[in-house]
């Protein structure tokens, strides 16, 4: 199998859609060996930050010494992002080989008349065959939604449950409530293990204690007010946190400090259960950390900001970082989101702010808003709202971004926010557009 012909079993299997539930992948797991059983698991669930509190504690994990597996849920940049060693992406044949595997164990279940897997299990059961084959000392595994029936959660070696920020995302889904979405999320807590969260409301941070005491688990909330910083901008952010002193972090955003906090903790805990990470180790770790898509600037006179704000409270967070380092300059906004987020909300929180605003569509048409929709939307609460060409959808977003630089003057804004997987269409359509 090559490479091209497992990405096209795997768009083939994608007709099965999205289930939640175990049952699944336990027997698909079962059928290969169980590797997730030979592997220690850092677990994140989480709303908004995951990606981010994933990407700092590897990273430092990897520059103490340790071989680290990282899962990653949605990927911007490349498809083989989401499986990665030591922040090294599975290479093409590998990936083929490993989905060859995978695709014989399905066939003999379905031989026995077995349930068929998703397409996220089976991603997640080529993941787990990879870190067990790279002996990886341990896997920071990110939950790809929720966490009780997540197919991530069919795992058992949980050294830490992590949470990053947790607030409304994918209602009716995994719950029509705060407290009902906390809940399922704190499902990812095993016996015995450490619990380390971000700040979250009072609701959460209940529930979340209490899950954490009724299997005898640690608990430990980040504090990211004790944070000392010493300079930020839209460049990064220098400062302190606790007994680490003068950090660095490319990542910027009024989010990142909790993040980061967050991140921090886990090495605290770490620490205290036996894992040895010196402290120059957390500093070369936490300033060689890139997240694309978090607040990324691509591009300078005019800037040009990348950010996957795709639901209210990132939205909210966004809008607290360009009101904090754009102060009183001309925005001009791309956009494209997903149906079935709460894009009204997205919208009414950052549309005010944009002078210029480009509805474009997304490449997953099945759960793209029409940007022709977003448009009428944009149009309550921005000013002067444009939609490019959408007969071709590459086209659409390159033709945004060529007229959001030729809209720009060297002291304006661009801000391209919404759902992460338009983001790098965003960035190559920028590369070409200044080459």
């Amino acid at each position: 199998m090559t490479y091209r012909e497992a990405r096209v079993y795997l768009d083939e299997m994608s007709k099965y859609g999205s289930v939640l539930g175990l049952e699944t992948i336990r027997g698909l797991l079962r059928e290969l060996g169980n590797p997730q059983d030979d592997l220690k698991f850092i677990h994140i669930a989480g709303t908004n930050g995951k990606g981010s509190v994933l990407a700092y504690t590897s990273m430092i994990l990897s520059e103490a010494g340790y071989r680290i597996g990282r899962y990653v849920s949605p990927t911007v940049v490349s498809y083989l992002e989401r499986i990665q060693v030591d922040a090294k992406w599975i290479s093409e044949e590998k990936f083929a080989e490993l989905t060859e595997r995978v695709r014989n164990a399905i066939a003999r279940l379905e031989t026995a008349g077995e349930d068929l897997p998703t397409v996220f299990e089976i991603e997640t059961a080529i993941a787990f065959l990879y870190f067990k084959e790279m002996k990886c000392d341990l896997v920071v595994l990110e939950a790809g939604l929720g966490g009780e029936l997540d197919a991530t959660n069919i795992i058992r070696n949980t050294v830490c449950a992590v949470f990053a920020s947790i607030s409304r995302d994918h209602l009716g889904v995994l719950g029509n409530t705060l407290t009902e979405i906390a809940e399922n999320k704190a499902g990812i807590i095993k016996s015995g293990c450490a619990v380390v969260s971000a700040r979250q409301k009072d609701s959460v941070s209940s529930i979340l204690r209490s899950r954490a005491e009724k299997y005898g688990c640690s608990y430990v909330q980040a504090e990211p007010e004790l944070a000392e910083v010493e300079k930020e901008d839209y460049h990064g952010i220098y400062f302190s946190y606790k007994e680490f002193r003068s950090l660095h972090t490319v990542m910027a955003g009024k989010n990142q400090i909790g993040n980061a906090a967050a991140a921090l903790e886990v090495i605290r805990t770490l620490r205290q259960t036996g894992y040895k990470i010196p402290g120059d180790a957390v500093k070369r770790g936490m300033e060689r950390t890139q997240w694309p898509g978090r607040f990324s600037c691509i591009g300078e006179d005019p800037v040009f900001i990348l950010d996957g704000a795709h639901n209210e409270d990132a939205a909210l967070k966004l809008r607290e970082s360009v009101e904090v380092y754009f102060p009183g300059r001309r925005l001009i906004g791309i956009m494209g989101v997903f149906k079935d987020k709460e894009y009204e909300k997205i919208v009414q929180t950052m549309g005010p702010l944009m002078s210029v605003i480009y509805a474009v569509d997304l490449p997953d048409e099945k759960r793209g808003l029409p940007s022709e929709k977003l448009a009428e939307v944009l149009e309550k609460y921005c000013p002067c709202v444009k939609r490019p060409d959408v007969s071709e959808r590459q086209r659409a977003v390159d033709c945004a971004v060529q007229a959001s630089l030729l809209e720009a003057g060297k002291e304006d804004v661009i801000l391209a926010f919404g759902s992460l997987s338009y983001l790098q269409w965003v960035k190559d359509a920028y590369d070409k557009a200044v080459w």
